[in-house]
């Protein structure tokens, strides 16, 4: 299989979708890789890094589209990207649909063949794709925040982890998950005083196992998501609904019992936000004030750490990318049920149902194309 790499061109995205291992991987199993040249700038990987690896360093984007069997990048498609898709092309990449229509219209009519990252499942009913990244937003979650509590940020001016008598920095973590477990390790690290708040009694049992009695818990209702986050210095969103858009937490009308230059960290935000007053910002222009509240809402936290997040990302892509590969993508998914739970969308169709249920189109199973 001829396998394309682009440069990712969304604003100060800096990771990319192979290594340079994972390409001498690849091309040890005897496939072609055609990587754009100084795609991997950002992770420190020159071309000539590629070459010594086996790939092929190509110009444009355009002749790695025209073609590529398979597309693997990092984020979704820009619009001009999407246009570069035709049908029957495999695009491995998160993708994030269902808060952007946009998208999701674009490659239904482009008939590509199109696999999420962050919708590929674990025999442990986890999201594996995912875990990294999330591991890297959570923790970049607190020296975001951090940072943007100093007064010229415009924040209140707490130091998260307070000095000796001074009180520390209240964390409200929404969602134990992934993101929630390792943005708690950041700031009780830090000394911040540190509240998650979560649905599952069992996973709230785990936290506590984890972090003992220094990190409190609370069970998530709207009073308490009120309460908490109104004394809060530092509010991080990290809640998750595989697939579908995030849930609406943080209401306009809640902010305005806030405290005056707090912070809201809305990690969620690549599916929509967990606050209605997100909107995802860049890391050029990281965030904007909403009633006094600075909210940031990069829509690609990990790639700030680029380096970190490729390897990391790289390490549970390459098996998945490899059998799709080296099988084909219809075998490749009948079968791994947990790579079929990827498909997002084949051949026009919308093969997720969280995403189609969202968005308004008809679901087909991946089961029915695979036959």
């Amino acid at each position: 299989m001829l396998i394309g790499v682009p440069k990712e061109i969304k604003n100060h995205e800096y990771r990319v979708g192979m290594t340079p291992t994972s390409v001498r991987e690849a091309v040890r199993s005897g496939h072609t890789v055609w990587v754009q040249s100084q795609a991997g700038a950002g992770i420190g990987s020159s071309d000539a890094d590629y070459e010594k690896a086996g790939a092929k360093i190509i110009p444009t984007a355009d002749e790695i589209f025209a073609k590529a069997d398979m597309i693997v990048k990092v984020k979704e498609p820009q619009a001009g990207e999407r246009k570069m898709l035709r049908e029957g092309q495999i695009l491995y990449t998160y993708l994030h649909l269902a808060p952007d229509p946009e998208q999701t219209k674009d490659l239904v009519n482009s008939g590509a063949i199109c696999i999420a990252y962050e919708t590929v499942t674990s025999a442990r009913g986890g999201l594996p794709l995912l875990a990294p990244m999330s591991q890297v937003a959570g923790r970049m979650s607190v020296q975001s925040g951090a940072h943007s509590l100093e007064k010229a940020q415009g924040g209140r001016g707490v130091l998260l982890g307070g000095v000796p008598g001074v009180a520390p920095g209240k964390v409200v973590i929404l969602g134990g998950g992934v993101v929630g477990t390792n943005a708690a390790a950041m700031a009780l690290g830090l000394g911040a005083d540190v509240t998650i708040l979560e649905k599952s009694t069992d996973r709230m049992e785990e936290l506590v196992a984890r972090f003992g009695t220094q990190l409190k818990t609370l069970y998530s209702t709207q009073g308490a998501v009120e309460d908490e986050c109104a004394e809060a210095d530092l509010v991080i969103g990290g809640v998750l609904i595989p697939g579908a858009a995030a849930p609406k937490l943080v209401t306009k009308k809640m902010l305005s019992g806030w405290k005056k230059g707090s912070v809201l960290v809305d990690v969620a935000i690549d599916q929509g936000g967990c606050a209605e007053t997100s909107k995802a910002t860049t890391h050029a222009d990281p965030t904007y004030e909403v009633d006094g509240v600075i909210h940031y809402c990069v829509a690609n936290m990990p790639g700030g750490v680029a380096r970190t997040s490729t390897y990391a990302l790289n390490n549970v892509t390459l098996p998945f990318g490899l059998a799709i590969a080296n099988k084909g993508w219809k075998k490749a998914l009948s079968d791994d049920i947990h790579l079929r739970n990827g498909l997002n969308v084949a051949g026009g169709k919308v093969t997720y149902k969280a995403v189609a249920d969202d968005l308004g189109y008809c679901y087909v199973p991946a089961e029915k194309l695979l036959g």
